[in-house]
């Protein structure tokens, strides 16, 4: 749908390519200037949707880059990993990259007052914010696409990818991510919890990242002795995703895992905040020993900004002694739904 809408916006004439079509994946086949030049005729700019399904895609871009004069092409996928690791060391230089998330609530805002934001924020905690959820009227609706997007699509483009055929473990690292939101993650337990090398399920995650379902936070540790920053943290890009994997839609009322929800809401809301201000940052999570810890922490421009993130409305929360002392420099703000939208919109 965007990229129609991108297309409806341009004035020249382009060719348009889907690369799960077989046919058009077949025009590209022979990896040469002279067939690329008769493919393109006059027109200087070629469009392809699902770019990531095209064998070798990143070299023949490349080429045509390369050697044909006036060359601009749109690739556009929907696993985002194929693109970035096929197409990315060849086009080095010679590519801008954008990235979607799931709606923000920075996107919301335009459309929504203060009131409407708020009485919909138990809606978000618990569906997300995937697009398609706006057109949708009720919440059978919304849990049936969850679930259909999570059996049918989240892991398909993985395994065709890499080949995997153990779905079932990686549904269960999911669900094992899921239920430990904002704790660290010790590989090699979860590969004996689930008869897997650590290796394999390192390589998960990290594909499992590639694909946006997750993304990896790690430790902060410069001034103490005991900061932790040996294992990570991972969190979801989506709520309802993360919803749908365990199969819970119940209110907020009826959970007890409100405050990761929360915490995990916050975290990806801020990060999109910050990407889409093309603001450069560097994220952690802090904890010292293990009796003190930051939820989230950021460097700007060389400062560090703690965030505490409670679902709780307690009147006040003491900076942590330790993240003081190491770092008194450093700002500390704690996140409730008192004050979130000041630092996501």
């Amino acid at each position: 749908m965007m990229l129609q809408n991108i297309l409806k916006n341009i004035d020249e004439e382009y060719i348009l390519l889907n690369g799960e079509d077989m046919q058009h994946a077949s025009l590209l086949e022979n990896r040469s200037t002279a067939n690329y030049k008769r493919l393109m005729g006059s027109k200087k700019l070629l469009v392809i949707d699902e770019a990531q399904a095209i064998v070798d895609i990143g070299r023949k871009l490349k080429l045509m880059i390369d050697t044909i004069p006036g060359m601009k092409i749109i690739a556009t996928g929907s696993s985002s990993f194929d693109l970035i690791n096929i197409t990315g060391e060849p086009l080095v230089g010679r590519k801008k990259e954008y990235i979607l998330f799931p709606l923000a609530q920075l996107e919301f805002s335009q459309i929504e007052d203060y009131i409407t934001t708020v009485s919909n924020l138990e809606k978000r905690l618990i569906y997300g914010s995937y697009p398609e959820l706006e057109h949708l009227k009720s919440d059978d609706e919304r849990k049936e696409y969850l679930k259909e997007i999570v059996n049918s699509y989240l892991l398909k483009d993985i395994i065709a990818f890499e080949g995997i055929r153990k779905r079932d473990k990686i549904m269960q690292l999911l669900k094992i991510v899921s239920y430990r939101i904002g704790t660290e993650l010790s590989l090699e337990g979860i590969g004996n919890q689930l008869q897997i090398s650590k290796n394999t399920v390192e390589r998960y995650l990290d594909l499992l990242s590639k694909v946006f379902v997750i993304f990896r936070v790690t430790g902060l540790k410069r001034n103490l002795d005991n900061e932790i920053n040996k294992k990570s943290r991972w969190y979801f890009f989506d709520n309802g995703i993360r919803n749908a994997i365990i199969g819970n839609f119940n209110l907020l009322k009826d959970r007890d895992d409100t405050g990761k929800l929360w915490e995990n809401y916050f975290i990806y809301e801020r990060y999109k905040y910050l990407k889409y201000h093309n603001i450069h940052f560097n994220y952690y999570f802090w904890r010292y020993r293990n009796t003190q810890e930051i939820d989230w922490v950021e460097e700007v421009n060389n400062q560090l900004y703690g965030f505490e993130i409670k679902w709780g409305k307690k009147k006040t929360y003491k900076v942590p002694s330790a993240w003081k002392r190491a770092y008194p420099s450093a700002g500390f703000i704690v996140i409730t739904p008192d004050n979130y939208l000041d630092y996501i919109v």
